[in-house]
């Protein structure tokens, strides 16, 4: 008797493949801004269906090693990485995953909708870079903050154009060395003191408990001026490089000299992100570049990189879940039981459709979260950055939390094969298990909210852009809009009592589950906004989703039904 296999075809392209990917970007950058972007987008589908899925594995296959001493007995701290982590590096760069917001000719093509197309790189390239997204949001926000005016000219000038160089040879990624193991997100327990030197740099000396991408060529780590202080809004953002000032930069396999004064203690074995390298690290001494005048309060600036990897967190989410739904529905499409496919089992169907509804909010949710950094970088809106300051925490807390659950899901779809290691599948639920807590847990994040909502007016943009959906809702659905009506009229009475007492318990306990109700609504919101402009897929969407997560229905028959349109 011969051995059954199972064969698992892969799933299909991640661009032509994803029609609300393709829409959206219809819509946000017209038929034009769509064109010119095609060529981009479908080079790295191809890149990533071919050579990066391979790469992904090996990356995975053979995690990071810290290497303390040379030969000689040298204390060197020299982190080894994969020749796959070294392929996605480099892929980062080529396909100008960081760089393309900031460079002149895709700014010029599509102003601040770069972000967007931005967005659609990083939809694309995340799932399956072996976390190498993770560096490349952190280069990301390292960028955001560098081009702050108030940076010195020569700094950016050495570094900017690094992290945002399109050549592998050249480009670089950066850390961030944030967190103490005293405080964690408790920034103002920050022990980290920065002292200027004579030549204009400073030196660092503290204990960073969570550095990731450590083998980055830089870091920007927070610390506070010596004499600062207490609180966490006098600590400054510093650069600091990996390796000595007068030593190659690069953040390839020999990168040179490691700089004085930074000893890494040891490398973080974690749940997931496994070939991501992250290390708990020492500075003594050690040689770093104001971000800014350390003399002025620098958590402000800081925030111009935290907002960045948010939103980063939020793509990296919403992708992961559409990844992971595609390798999902091509199981389900080979797969048989009970005398046929997996896909026509109403049971399984209705799981796969309610599966696709979470995504396609993800995914509208992260998508607005990066047009409107767009509008805020490239035309300094206001009214988008308003928006901004609730939106990047939402859309970060919400999807995190969804991704998390749906690669619960996704897992339990390849029944036993799920759960073994070499299929791959197991890592779609330990490295989605980051999300939730890097760049603030969801408790951290709500706490966030409250204070935009106390002290910003953040609810306002809010509301109004719920109130807009309402009315456009109006012709597609009279139930959608009603549904999202009174969840408006809700969350104002609730955002106002918030305001009276920010500080009242009651508030305080229930800032999680407020915090989650304004992203459902917006979620609602944005999906009926794409409704609105044409899209088939997303009108479903929305209809499902409000009663999802605004009604608190079964969905289930629907979401059987209607599978094929939904994904």
């Amino acid at each position: 008797m011969s051995r059954f296999v199972q064969p698992v075809p892969p799933p299909v392209d991640p661009y032509a493949g994803d029609g609300m990917l393709r829409s959206w970007l219809e819509r946000h950058l017209g038929p034009g801004g769509h064109a010119a972007a095609k060529g981009r987008l479908a080079d790295l589908a191809a890149d990533v269906t071919g050579p990066l899925r391979a790469a992904h594995a090996d990356a995975e296959a053979h995690p990071p090693t810290l290497v303390r001493y040379d030969a000689w007995g040298a204390r060197i701290d020299r982190i080894d990485t994969s020749a796959g982590w070294q392929a996605q590096r480099a892929a980062a760069a080529r396909h100008a995953v960081v760089a393309l917001p900031y460079l002149p000719d895709a700014r010029g093509t599509w102003g601040a909708a770069a972000r967007v197309v931005q967005h659609a790189l990083l939809h694309l390239y995340g799932p399956e870079s072996a976390t190498f997204s993770c560096p490349v949001a952190m280069a990301d926000g390292a960028a955001a903050l560098l081009s702050v005016p108030d940076v010195d000219a020569t700094v950016r000038d050495a570094w900017l154009p690094r992290l945002i160089s399109t050549d592998p040879a050249t480009a670089i990624t950066s850390g961030q060395w944030m967190t103490e193991s005293q405080g964690g997100s408790d920034l103002g327990r920050s022990s980290t003191i920065g002292r200027p030197a004579a030549d204009g740099s400073w030196r660092l000396i503290g204990e960073k408990w969570f550095c990731s991408a450590a083998d980055a060529a830089m870091a920007v780590a927070l610390a506070r001026p010596e004499g600062a202080g207490r609180g966490s809004r006098v600590l400054a953002p510093f650069l600091v490089p990996r390796y000595a000032v007068d030593s190659p930069l690069a953040d390839g396999p020999a990168p040179g000299a490691p700089a004085p004064g930074v000893t890494v203690h040891r490398l973080k074995d974690k749940l997931g992100t496994r070939a991501l390298p992250t290390a708990e690290i020492g500075l003594r001494d050690a040689y770093a570049l104001p971000l800014g005048d350390p003399a002025v309060p620098g958590l402000v600036r800081a925030m111009t990189l935290v907002v960045v990897t948010r939103v980063h967190n939020a793509a990296a989410a919403a992708g992961g879940m559409r990844r992971g739904l595609a390798y999902a529905r091509a199981y389900a499409d080979v797969r048989h039981v009970a005398g046929g496919p997996l896909t026509s089992s109403p049971l399984h169907r209705a799981t796969l459709g309610t599966l696709a509804v979470d995504a396609a909010g993800a995914f509208a949710l992260a998508g607005h979260a990066f047009a409107l950094l767009g509008r805020v970088e490239v035309g300094a809106d206001p009214e988008a950055a308003a928006e901004l300051r609730i939106v990047a925490p939402l859309a970060k807390l919400a999807t995190g939390r969804l991704a998390v659950s749906s690669a619960s899901e996704y897992v339990e779809s390849f029944g036993g094969a799920g759960y073994v290691e070499d299929t791959g599948v197991p890592r779609l639920l330990r490295d989605a298990q980051v999300l939730p807590i890097w760049e603030g847990t969801t408790n951290v994040l709500a706490l966030d909210v409250l204070r935009a909502l106390a002290r910003e007016d953040a609810g306002a943009p809010l509301l109004s852009r719920l109130a807009a959906a309402v009315d456009l809702a109006r012709p597609l659905s009279p139930v959608l809009a009603d549904t999202l009506a009174t969840a408006a009229a809700q969350l104002e009475e609730t955002i106002t009592a918030v305001t009276v007492d920010p500080g009242a318990s009651a508030v305080l306990a229930g800032a999680r589950g407020l915090a989650l109700r304004l992203a459902y609504a917006l979620t609602t919101a944005l999906l009926i906004e794409h409704a609105a402009w044409g899209d088939e897929q997303a009108e479903l969407a929305a209809r499902l989703w409000a009663r999802r997560w605004l009604r608190h229905e079964e969905i289930a028959e629907d979401a059987h039904h209607h599978l094929e349109l939904l994904c």
